[in-house]
């Protein structure tokens, strides 16, 4: 890696995360348990509140994975996801030989539309086919809208699964992200707020659903002297090393997510005084962001033609690097023959915007040049 490349959102370490490493090493506890792992797990607990348990394990998709199957969802059955999100949200649906049914985004905070997730699940339910679970994300540090997504899962009585793998330290009315759903889930991937490597959690409302998924994670080995095993089990547990880094994490991240929403504000005043640029930003005082990543969205009519596209490959030019936002999964070819309902309101945010580095380890410097760059683009 080029130490001059600006990075959308690159691993800060705080400093201690070597310490809990080292007594790992220390005491030889580098097996997927150890005190690392059941620290880590009541940091989490204590940080998020609301009497929630949390089981470290291997990544966010490795626990999404899991809270289906704790939900009973088998083959063909139908699990209604938010179409704008990353692949890691869907993909255990189809592990599970279930179908991913697909919702649309509405504009304010970029998540699934209440209006088109009620019509799905009427339409799907007059099919004989009502969804075993609705996953909502938190996209980009934003919270969905909890309360609307909330009621209508509970008056079909569909349990909701919270993807929080984007918002740990967010809010939505004072009670964080990542305690909402009937089961949550968490990512410690290395682009994430704060990171454990690789790494996710699961997050339940009782100790018994944590036990389960524990059990799940650790091959399902049941309680025998041998190796027995009378349910299908997977290598999901998370390792005391890593959950040693995510110990040290815990310790910054509040600082961490004061250092990103720094950097949204910077581009709040980056992009006041130029016409057609949107930042992407709480609706109210409801909603508080962690922005683990700032994003825009660019009117080229306003802009005289200067659109996301241009602005990527132009700061790509001077080693600064942006991405789209992410591409719908209703749009992606492996998801071609999935039901969606609703307009095209996640296909023009991904259409017209733009992820913009958002790191809380970005320098004085960095933050010039990003200036300096987006500046010369837009001709200001």
């Amino acid at each position: 890696m080029s130490n001059s490349k600006i990075w959308l959102s690159s691993p800060h370490m705080g400093g201690n995360e070597q310490k809990y490493v080292q007594e790992a090493f220390d005491t030889n506890w580098v097996a997927p348990l150890g005190p690392n792992v059941n620290g880590f797990e009541k940091d989490l607990e204590n940080y998020l509140g609301e009497n929630i348990h949390v089981g470290a394990l291997s990544s966010g998709t490795a626990a999404l994975h899991l809270a289906l199957i704790l939900l009973g969802v088998k083959s063909g059955d139908e699990v209604i996801c938010q179409s704008m999100t990353f692949s890691a949200s869907a993909n255990p649906i189809v592990y599970l030989g279930a179908k991913p049914i697909y919702i649309d985004s509405e504009s304010e905070t970029w998540n699934m539309c209440p209006v088109a997730l009620e019509t799905a699940i009427q339409d799907r339910i007059a099919h004989g086919k009502k969804p075993k679970a609705i996953i909502g994300v938190h996209l980009y540090g934003m919270a969905f809208k909890v309360d609307e997504i909330k009621a209508i899962a509970n008056k079909h009585e569909i349990p909701l699964i919270e993807d929080s793998a984007e918002a740990l330290g967010s809010t939505y009315k004072g009670r964080k992200c990542g305690t909402f759903g009937d089961l949550s889930i968490l990512s410690f991937n290395g682009n994430k707020i704060i990171t454990t490597s690789g790494g996710g959690a699961i997050v339940t409302k009782t100790l018994e659903q944590k036990s389960k998924a524990v059990f799940l994670s650790t091959q399902a080995r049941d309680n025998a002297p041998h190796y027995q095993h009378s349910e299908i089990g997977y290598n999901y547990r998370m390792s005391n090393i890593c959950a040693g880094i995510g110990r040290g994490q815990m310790e910054v991240l509040d600082k961490h997510i004061g250092l990103r929403r720094a950097m949204h504000e910077f581009y709040v005043g980056l992009f006041k005084n130029i016409p057609g640029v949107t930042v992407f930003s709480e609706p109210n005082s409801d909603y508080f962001s962690n922005h683990w990543l700032t994003c825009i969205v660019i009117d080229a009519a306003k802009t005289n033609g200067v659109n996301s596209e241009k602005v990527r490959l132009a700061l790509e030019l001077v080693n600064i690097e942006c991405r789209p936002l992410w591409k719908p999964m209703h749009l992606q070819p492996v998801f071609k023959d999935c039901l969606y309902f609703g307009n095209a309101v996640a296909e023009n945010l991904f259409t017209n915007g733009l992820c913009l580095p958002s790191g809380s380890n970005l320098s004085e410097n960095d933050r010039d040049s990003i200036s300096n760059a987006i500046q010369s683009v837009f001709g200001v």
